[in-house]
């Protein structure tokens, strides 16, 4: 297993695992408590049409995923913040179409590639270095809004009074939109269309089983990412099986600990 460390695709893997783990888990705290999960799995589909459109376009799917999936999440919110529809019905909608426009893309491609199914299930072996850059700059794009932190979870509880209390919330929830898109993107990567959401959800909801407040529940929802892509990629490659389905039923197994151990 040390051995294995040496690699090059390890070793890129390891970063990816560790980074999608802290960002995911970040942003899932708020999908969690919002009651957002819909979205979550809204996003990670409409993710689906922006890698079919790479493939097409013959580049790489995650330059394309990331505007596209972001448009896809701008738009959910402005249909959310007209009123004119519930928010669940706008994810619905835009992310059955963005799901049919992918089915669309991949039809028109001349040749038949596998490059598609690495995406629905993940392939965290295969990260290129050009994934991890993607994904450290999403990293640091999420420092760069650490002050935000505090209105976004103000907003989480009380959006009424946040609003009341001059806090930009519709403003705000758009950089948070936007954000959680590109984050789901680089978890697909990972974990697959599939499971991405599944990363957004499982490492927050422990968290929130056995803590209190909720900046404790971001820091061990982090830790929890950060643990469960890591050993996940490991026990995977020890025993050959699938490491995105590794990850997430590792993120499953404590949740159900946490479960019947707060017995809540």
């Amino acid at each position: 297993m040390i051995d294995a460390l040496s690699l090059p695709f390890m070793q890129r893997a390891l970063v990816a695992g560790v980074l999608v783990g802290l960002l995911a888990s970040y942003y899932g705290v708020f999908v969690v408590q919002r009651r957002l999960s819909f979205l979550g799995i809204g996003l990670s589909h409409a993710a689906f049409g922006g890698v079919a459109l790479g493939l097409l376009l013959q580049v790489n799917p995650m330059w394309v995923a990331v505007p596209f999936t972001v448009a896809v999440a701008l738009g959910i919110n402005w249909i959310t913040v007209r009123g004119n529809v519930t928010g669940d019905t706008a994810i619905g909608v835009l992310f059955a179409v963005a799901v049919a426009l992918g089915i669309v893309f991949l039809s028109l491609r001349q040749t038949y590639t596998a490059d598609a199914f690495a995406y629905l299930f993940g392939s965290i072996l295969a990260v290129r270095p050009a994934d991890v850059w993607v994904m450290g700059a999403v990293a640091l794009a999420s420092l760069g809004t650490a002050p935000l932190w505090g209105r976004w979870a103000y907003a989480t509880f009380d959006r009424d009074l946040a609003r009341a209390d001059r806090v930009p919330v519709t403003r705000d929830d758009y950089v948070l939109v936007t954000l959680l898109a590109i984050t789901v993107v680089a978890a697909v990567k990972v974990v697959g269309i599939i499971l991405a959401a599944a990363f957004l959800v499982i490492p927050a909801a422990t968290a929130r089983l056995l803590v209190r407040t909720f900046s404790a529940m971001t820091g061990v929802a982090m830790g929890i990412g950060v643990l469960t892509a890591v050993g996940g990629l490991l026990a995977s490659y020890g025993l050959d099986v699938p490491s995105g389905a590794t990850i997430i039923l590792g993120q499953a197994l404590l949740f159900f600990i946490a479960l019947i151990g707060t017995g809540r």
